[in-house]
C-alpha cells in the first residue's frame, strides 16, 4: 500500500501545483502556482466505465437494418444458386441446356444488379483525404529556449520569478532549439500585440499551408465546394474563414465555416464536420484548414498558471483537401477508416456465388467512419481546466488549472473505451469482457497496438506524451512521430497530428493498408480520435515541412 501511495504522488509534471488561494491583495481568490504537481493522468488500469464501452458497441450496431437489406439478396442467392445446382446435374438440364443456361444467367445478373442498387443507395460514400500540407516558417523565425529567454527578458513584461518559471518549464518541455515563433510578442511595454499582428501571422501560415497544399493536388478553386477553419483563441471579423475566400477569390456558394474557442481538438472536429458536409453535398471537394495564433495565446503578465502555454505554442498550420467523390480513391492517400462486418460464411457454391460473396463482403461495412468525440464539458473541472481570462492586471492569456492532467487523462480514458469495439480485434474484445465479467481486481486493457500501426498524439508536452504512452502501453516507435514533432515543430495546437503524418511519410513509414491513429485534446473539455487508412505506400511531397531547407 505505501509503494501505491508513493507512485501516486510521483511527479508527472515540472509546471504546474496547487499552492492555495491567495486571501488578501489585488488576487485575492485566485489560485497561487509553483513549478511542480503531483497529480498525473488517472491510472486506466483502476477503472473503466462501462457508459463508454456501450457507446462503442451501439455505434457498431446502429446499422443494422442496413446489413439486414444487404443480407437479404445474399440469402436469396444462395438458396437460388443450391437449386441452380441441383438442376444443373438433373437430367432434364441436359436436354433444356441453352434455355435454362439463359435463364440462370440472367437471374444472377437481375440480383447483382439489386445488389449494385442497395450499394449505391444505401452506403455512404466513403471520405477521402486527398493530401495535406504542413506550413513550415521561414528560417529567421527560428527560436531556441536560450533566445526565447533573452527576448523575454528584454521586452520587459515579466518579473524575474516569471522568467525563471519559463526556462525551467522550457529545459523540460521536450521542445528543441529549431521551432518557430513570432517577434512580434516580444516587443517591450507598453506596446501591445495588435489585431494587425494576429491577422499578419494568420494569413502567412494558412496561405502558406494552402498554397503548398494546392500545388500538390492541382485542385482548381472553383471545385471546393466546402471551407472548414479552425482557430482556437484568434477570431475576428471578417472571419479567418472569410480572409481565405477573399484571398483565393472562392466560389460565392461556397459552405465556409470558422470554428473559434474549441482549442488544440478542433482540427479532429473540422474533419467530422466537412466529412459531415461531403455526405450533404456528394461529389464534392471540402479544404479544411487548422492553426493557431500564437500572438493571441501570447500572455505579458506573471501569474505561473497563465505562463504555460508562452513555453509550448509554436507557428504552425495544416491544410487539408478531402472528397467523396468515388474515383478520387485513385489518387487519395488516406480514407477515412471504415469498421468492417465480416461475413464469414462457408459454401460450397458454384463460382458466380462466390463471386458475388466477395462484392457484398465489400458491401458489409459499418456506414459510420470512425472519428469518436468524447466531450466532458458537463463537469465544472473540465470545463474550467483551461480558460481564457485576464489575471489581477487585466492582461489577458490562457489559464491552465491544476487539474488538467487527471481531467485529460478521464476524457482520453472514456474516448478510447468508446473507439475500442469498433476497432480491436475481436480476440482482445473477448479477453476484456472475459476479465469484466470475472470482475477481477485489475481490469485489462486491450492491446491498441493489434489495431493500429501508427499513432499521431497532440504534442503537447514531454510528461503528456510519457504519460500516454505509459497508460496505453505504446513503444518508442509508435511514440516516435510525436515526440519528434514536439522537439522540432513545439506544440502548433490542432496541426500538431499532421506534422507527425508528415513526419511518418518523410521517413517512408507508411505502407499500403496501415492505419494511423490520430488523437487530440484541448479546452472543454475534449478528446478526440480520427482513424486513416493509407491508399497506397506513402512518399513525402516536395513541400513536406520535415525537409531539410
Amino acid at each position: 500500500m505505501e509503494s501505491s501511495s508513493k507512485q501516486q504522488e510521483e511527479l508527472l509534471s515540472p509546471e504546474i501545483v496547487n499552492c492555495g488561494v491567495k486571501d488578501s491583495g489585488p488576487d485575492a481568490g485566485s489560485l497561487s502556482f509553483s513549478v511542480k504537481v503531483r497529480r498525473g493522468l488517472p491510472d486506466f488500469l483502476n477503472s473503466v466505465n462501462l457508459k463508454y464501452v456501450k457507446l462503442g458497441y451501439t455505434c457498431l450496431i446502429s446499422h443494422g437494418p442496413y446489413l439486414l437489406i444487404i443480407a437479404l439478396p445474399l440469402l436469396l442467392l444462395l438458396i437460388y444458386e443450391a437449386d441452380i445446382g441441383k438442376f444443373m446435374t438433373s437430367k432434364y438440364f441436359c436436354a433444356n441446356y441453352d434455355h435454362d443456361v439463359a435463364n440462370s444467367i440472367f437471374a444472377i445478373l437481375l440480383v447483382s444488379a439489386v445488389i449494385s442498387c442497395v450499394y449505391l443507395d444505401l452506403t455512404p460514400r466513403s471520405t477521402y483525404l486527398i493530401d495535406f500540407a504542413c506550413y513550415k516558417p521561414p528560417s529567421e523565425l527560428k527560436i531556441s529556449n536560450k533566445e526565447f529567454i533573452e527576448l523575454a527578458k528584454q521586452s520587459g513584461n515579466f518579473n524575474d520569478a516569471a522568467i525563471e518559471f519559463q526556462a525551467r518549464v522550457l529545459e523540460n518541455s521536450g521542445i528543441g532549439e529549431e521551432s518557430y515563433m513570432p517577434r512580434s510578442i516580444f516587443r517591450p511595454r507598453p506596446n501591445k500585440i495588435s489585431l494587425k499582428d494576429g491577422r499578419e501571422e494568420a494569413g502567412m501560415v494558412m496561405f502558406g499551408a494552402v498554397d503548398d497544399l494546392l500545388a500538390a493536388t492541382g485542385v482548381r478553386l472553383r471545385a471546393i465546394r466546402i471551407l472548414v477553419v479552425n482557430c482556437g483563441t484568434l477570431n475576428t471579423t471578417p472571419s479567418l474563414s472569410a480572409m481565405l475566400i477573399n484571398h483565393y477569390k472562392l466560389r460565392p456558394d461556397i459552405e465556409s465555416f470558422n470554428l473559434g474557442g474549441m482549442g488544440c481538438a478542433a482540427g479532429v472536429i473540422a474533419i467530422d464536420l466537412a466529412k459531415d458536409l461531403l455526405g450533404a453535398y456528394p461529389g464534392s471537394y471540402a479544404l479544411v484548414v487548422s492553426t493557431e495564433v500564437v500572438c493571441f495565446t501570447w500572455y505579458m503578465g506573471n501569474d505561473k498558471d497563465m505562463l504555460l502555454p508562452n513555453c509550448f505554442f509554436r507557428m504552425g498550420a495544416a491544410a487539408m483537401l478531402l472528397s467523396n467523390r468515388r474515383l478520387d480513391r485513385l489518387r487519395a492517400k488516406y480514407e477515412l477508416k471504415q469498421v468492417l462486418f465480416m461475413l464469414l460464411l462457408e459454401t460450397r457454391a458454384p463460382a458466380s456465388f462466390c463471386l458475388a460473396f466477395l462484392n457484398l463482403n465489400k458491401l458489409a461495412r459499418a456506414m459510420s467512419e470512425q472519428i469518436v468525440r468524447t466531450h466532458k464539458g458537463m463537469e465544472d473541472s473540465s470545463f474550467k481546466c483551461i480558460q481564457r481570462k485576464e489575471d489581477g492586471e487585466g492582461k489577458e492569456g490562457l489559464s491552465v488549472s491544476k487539474d488538467l492532467f487527471k481531467v485529460g487523462g478521464h476524457a482520453l480514458k472514456d474516448n478510447i473505451t468508446t473507439l475500442g469495439p469498433l476497432v480491436l480485434p475481436f480476440s482482445e474484445q473477448l479477453l476484456f469482457f472475459k476479465n469484466l465479467l470475472s470482475k477481477e481486481a485489475k481490469p485489462y486493457i486491450p492491446n491498441y497496438k493489434l489495431a493500429f500501426e501508427h499513432v499521431c498524439i497532440l504534442a503537447a508536452s514531454r510528461k503528456v506524451l510519457d504519460e500516454i504512452q505509459k497508460n496505453l502501453d505504446l513503444t518508442d516507435e509508435y511514440m516516435e512521430a510525436s515526440r519528434m514533432t514536439l522537439h522540432r515543430f513545439g506544440n502548433s495546437s490542432s496541426s500538431s497530428v499532421w506534422y507527425e503524418l508528415a513526419y511518418l511519410e518523410a521517413n517512408r513509414r507508411i505502407k499500403r493498408g496501415d492505419r494511423i491513429w490520430q488523437i487530440s485534446f484541448g479546452s472543454g473539455y475534449k478528446c478526440n480520435s480520427a482513424v486513416w487508412k493509407a491508399l497506397r505506400s506513402g512518399r513525402s511531397s516536395k513541400k513536406n515541412p520535415w525537409k531539410e531547407d
